[in-house]
């Protein structure tokens, strides 16, 4: 039979180790990364890339955070019959700015899942030509809204504080202005991307 304050002792370890592992996971801090991955955008593919940052806070066994990004895109496609018989776009992606928040969990002391969410503002340069072949071409920036989500992994390729994520996540852009008699698109935009990380 164990004594009272071995009992104690046994309890006490109990209700410890939890919060001591929530304390080790190293997800909190800020951080930088380079960004690099696929991106499908209004039926075309490309590559995209970027660097990002941004902090995160324990609040118990949830993390959660505040980021930026900053990307780029290869991506450039085309579509026909878009708006009637015989017409044409051409639609490619320029920079794209992010800020956000996210929140997750560490399922152990080295590898943490997460949703995110923010808002988004890229660059599109567009171009229309209607069944007639008048062409209308613009450069526009449009508002949007990221959701996402991802895993983050502890990566010792930059020291202790290193991490790699994996994360898909999926952007709309609505209303589109390609210049052409308020002729307006939706632009929906899907990456999966993978980052390397450091934190301070």
């Amino acid at each position: 039979m164990l004594k009272p304050l071995s009992v104690a002792a046994v309890l006490a370890t109990m209700i410890a180790t939890p919060a001591f592992a929530q304390e080790q996971a190293p997800f909190t801090g800020p951080h930088v990364e380079a960004l690099a991955g696929y991106e499908h955008t209004s039926d075309a593919d490309g590559i995209m890339y970027g660097v990002a940052g941004g902090v995160d806070f324990q609040l118990g066994g949830v993390i959660a955070g505040l980021e930026g990004e900053f990307s780029d895109s290869t991506n450039k496609g085309s579509n026909t019959d878009v708006l009637q018989i015989g017409d044409s776009t051409n639609l490619k992606t320029g920079r794209d700015l992010y800020a956000g928040a996210r929140i997750g969990f560490a399922v152990s002391p080295k590898t943490m899942i997460y949703a995110k969410g923010g808002y988004t503002n890229a660059k599109f340069n567009a171009r229309y030509a209607d069944a007639t072949g008048t062409v209308f071409t613009q450069g526009r920036t449009a508002d949007g809204y990221r959701l996402g989500a991802g895993i983050e992994q502890k990566f010792n390729l930059f020291g202790p504080s290193g991490f790699i994520k994996a994360e898909y996540r999926y952007s709309n852009y609505k209303n589109l202005d390609v210049g052409a008699n308020d002729v307006n698109i939706d632009v929906d935009r899907h990456q999966v991307v993978v980052g390397l990380g450091v934190r301070f």
